[in-house]
């Protein structure tokens, strides 16, 4: 059975890793899928061509998710190409980890711009069209050190802390035109950014996880699936963790 057959998907930084993943199950099940990047590389063509070959309408629009308004011409460009937009994923992120002592300036602001600011802008941009057509998904990809915090990532951490604080109030403002808002929680989760990690730090983090595995970009994907579709008509406001089980709380 397609859970989203019919639907349009916007997901931003998904040429790789997790952002990928979404598009290519969203695609799996029957949406269609714009997504956006910073630049149009081969990354977001060759992405293009996998969305091509599941039967689905797939175009990668290069776009600083930081910026609002390039995120508000993305949204109509969007709108324009395909004509509504059911699902938004904010996607995009990045890291500037270190230690509160040697952190820089540049180095929390960019963090903010890019993970957080990115989430009120995409979200801005595209909630009048969804109060228009009196539905829509939004969900939002925040982290389990959202929830916990973690030593040499303050910024980072803050950051995925604030989309959850503006994924509840989002949910509280919108859900009363059937526009449903969301968070995920990753855990460690095996892309091309934690494939950077020392042995060691990685070691530490799989000890701490019952499922003493790290998870994929697909265990992450098949989340936004459900609460993408219907199955998850009654679910908004909430953070689910994909994370094996690490113990992780507020």
């Amino acid at each position: 059975m397609k859970l989203l057959e019919g639907k349009t998907a916007l997901i931003t930084g998904a040429s790789r890793g997790i952002g990928k993943a979404i598009a290519l199950r969203f695609a799996t099940h029957g949406a269609n899928v714009a997504f956006s990047d910073l630049v149009r590389d081969e990354n977001m063509e060759a992405l293009e061509k996998e969305l091509a070959a599941l039967g689905v309408q797939g175009k990668g629009f290069a776009s600083d998710a930081s910026s609002l308004q390039q995120s508000e011409q993305l949204v109509a460009d969007v709108l324009s190409e395909f004509g509504n937009i059911d699902i938004l994923v904010n996607n995009a992120g990045i890291t500037r980890d270190g230690l509160l002592m040697r952190m820089e300036e540049k180095d929390w602001d960019i963090i903010m711009a890019v993970n957080l600011k990115s989430v009120f802008n995409l979200t801005k941009a595209i909630h009048r069209s969804m109060l228009k057509q009196r539905s829509g998904s939004i969900i939002n990809m925040s982290s389990v050190v959202g929830v916990s915090g973690n030593a040499g990532q303050s910024n980072y951490s803050a950051s995925k802390a604030g989309i959850l604080g503006f994924t509840k109030s989002i949910s509280k403002e919108l859900g009363s035109r059937n526009i449903r808002c969301n968070a995920i929680a990753p855990g460690f989760i095996e892309t091309e950014m934690t494939a950077s990690l020392d042995d060691d730090v990685r070691d530490d983090w799989l000890k701490e996880i019952p499922l003493r595995r790290g998870g994929t970009p697909e265990d992450v994907a098949d989340v936004c699936v459900f609460l993408a579709s219907d199955l998850s008509a009654y679910v908004t406001g909430q953070v689910i963790s994909v994370c094996g089980g690490m113990n992780y709380s507020a």
